[in-house]
């Protein structure tokens, strides 16, 4: 990206299966949190953490960038055309610091917006998706599969998470939104290779990145 967004908006527990694997319960709502954007990291610079705080969770999603302001949209389709380009991210979270913060009631910003917590790769033109609700996506660590997308398996559709996110955050130009991650989360460990594909209209679009 040229410039920094001026909030990047995440969404929990928006796979069931992921909601699962975490022993979380199926949300009736969004479930929003935030990132600053001193979390940015580029792929090329390699994930890194610091050990004291517990192991590291790579979650794969399908982030967009927003180029239109939505505020309190209500419209679908209005929603959507505020999408400019997805591409894939990972959202980075210190599972052990974050279980502990859970357990006693505080907030997740230590876990999950620390420097570094959010890895994007390249933007890709929105044109390269020709359904919304049939976007893939998959992510391997050291050539194994561990976590596929499918955008026909969110609780929320993208419209509604954008309508939503909008009634709450006025999304800017510029703007990240990460969509949420399915089931297949794990710890990362040093030397880890990551290699995410989105399925575009077009082509597959191909990132890598590794674990320092």
């Amino acid at each position: 990206m040229s410039t920094r967004p001026s909030k990047i908006v995440c969404v929990g527990r928006s796979y069931a299966d992921h909601a699962e694997e975490l022993g979380n319960a199926i949300p009736d709502y969004p479930v929003l949190f935030m990132k600053p954007p001193s979390s940015l990291l580029s792929l090329e610079k390699g994930i890194s953490w610091n050990l004291a705080w517990g192991n590291c969770h790579h979650e794969c999603e399908l982030t967009l960038r927003i180029d239109k302001t939505l505020t309190a949209e209500t419209d679908p389709v209005k929603a959507l055309a505020a999408v400019g380009a997805v591409t894939l991210g990972l959202d980075l979270t210190l599972r052990d610091l974050q279980d502990d913060l859970k357990k006693k009631g505080q907030p997740w910003e230590r876990a999950k917006a620390f420097d570094g917590s959010c890895v994007l790769a390249d933007w890709v033109d929105v044109t390269e998706v020709k359904d919304w609700k049939n976007v893939h996506y998959t992510l391997h660590v050291n050539d194994e599969l561990r976590q596929i997308g499918d955008t026909a398996l969110l609780i929320f559709d993208i419209a509604t998470l954008l309508a939503d996110i909008s009634k709450v955050f006025t999304l800017e130009p510029g703007d990240v939104v990460m969509t949420g991650t399915p089931a297949g989360v794990a710890a990362l460990k040093a030397g880890d290779q990551l290699s995410m594909t989105l399925q575009g209209q077009t082509q597959d679009f191909v990132w890598k990145t590794f674990v320092k």
